[in-house]
């Protein structure tokens, strides 16, 4: 048994002329080439069809008994439900004043009388592919904008899971590092080299353990926790942070210098925290017998402030740019340079709350330089924030 096959129509076309030929030349014409075709005499017509069922596109008259085109138009864009209908405008009427009117009133095409069918059909087709392009575009920015949703709330519980877990870590890791140094401090006499050496194998794997629970308490709350964005002077900033870290600049022999830098809205404990993870960073991974040298500058570009912090370091290779703003991911073991391998993913999360890019150049051997962006206080009063 042969199944019968159904031809979908090309769009549903309402047609809408008070002269009899005009709708019969039409319709036929647009019936034959695979159009679902409805007429109406006059623009009440029109709007109750409208009314019952809405058409794809509709071919619109303008010199009609007791409602014109013009007004017909006005009232298809004043309702809600067939504002998105296109309308195609077909007069005799051929100054420009008209069409001015026409696309005034809400069209979005005119054709003058007398018309070709070829000329219709291609203007029907070029305006119901406008919609349906538009249509595909809306749902995609539906789709995106699920995603996104989804996509928020799934970092605001990952946030969460990320501090309870981290916070109720810290307990039992406090009890096995307090019980641990009283077992050292009470029968390090007792156990031989080999159990006092295992002794502080624990006492280190709880202070690294201690640090990394921090550091990823410190990442987890950045987006939850962060202050209202202020006016925030960064030479004061960067000014605290070199006083708290005076400790380890005296130790190393390391210089530090910078250009005078901007006021931007931001916040100001998440921006030391950056300043101080870049200058920490650049004086771990300085060269053997050759002091730090850091350099903070400055520049004005495309409506942001470009901030640079370089140094004369052991440099990294190329390949591992992309993999060093990545939770744990360390290029070098604990025992050489001591870490959790979360500086600068929360270096990377705080430049991006603050709307801003981080990325690295380097060479291998002569230094590096981490770059970051900062939108200027303009940029911040443009978005109303």
């Amino acid at each position: 048994m042969k199944s019968e096959q159904v031809n979908t129509p090309k769009g549903n076309i309402l047609i809408v002329d008070d002269t009899p030929e005009n709708l019969h030349f039409l319709a036929n014409g647009l019936t034959i080439r695979g159009y679902e075709v409805k007429c109406a005499i006059s623009g009440s017509m029109a709007l109750l069809g409208v009314a019952d069922e809405l058409p794809d596109l509709i071919l619109l008259d303008i010199r009609m008994p007791e409602m014109n085109g013009y007004e017909v138009c006005e009232y298809l864009k004043a309702n809600e439900r067939t504002r998105e209908i296109p309308v195609i405008f077909l007069s005799a009427l051929n100054e420009v004043s008209d069409k001015i009117k026409a696309f005034a009133s809400g069209g979005v095409d005119y054709i003058t009388k007398p018309f070709q069918m070829d000329e219709v059909l291609a203007r029907i087709e070029n305006q119901l592919t406008i919609c349906r392009l538009q249509k595909q575009l809306q749902q995609q920015n539906l789709r995106l904008q699920k995603l996104n949703d989804e996509l928020r709330q799934s970092n605001r519980e990952l946030e969460e899971f990320a501090y309870i877990v981290s916070h109720d870590l810290q307990e039992p890791l406090r009890a096995v590092s307090s019980f641990t140094q009283l077992l050292a401090e009470k029968y390090q006499s007792c156990l031989n080299v080999e159990a006092n050496e295992y002794i502080g194998f624990i006492l280190n794997g709880t202070t690294r353990m201690r640090q990394l629970i921090k550091d990823l308490l410190a990442y987890s709350r950045l987006g939850t926790k962060g202050r209202e964005f202020q006016p925030t002077d960064c030479n004061i900033v960067l000014e605290n942070v070199l006083m708290d870290l005076q400790l380890v600049i005296a130790e190393t022999d390391a210089k530090l210098t910078h250009e005078f830098l901007p006021t931007v809205m931001g916040d100001s404990v998440q921006l030391a925290q950056l300043f101080q993870n870049l200058i920490i960073n650049a004086i771990k991974f300085h060269r053997p017998e050759v002091p730090p040298s850091i350099k903070i500058s400055i520049e004005a570009k495309n409506g942001e402030w470009l901030f640079g912090v370089h140094d004369n370091g052991i440099g990294i290779k190329a390949r591992h740019f992309e993999r060093i703003f990545q939770m744990f991911k360390r290029l070098h073991t604990a025992a050489n340079y001591p870490g959790t391998g979360m500086g600068l993913a929360i270096c990377k999360k705080i430049v991006e709350r603050h709307k801003g890019q981080l990325w690295i150049e380097s060479e291998l051997g002569v230094g590096t330089t981490f770059y970051f962006t900062i939108p200027n206080p303009d940029w911040w009063a443009k978005m109303g924030n």
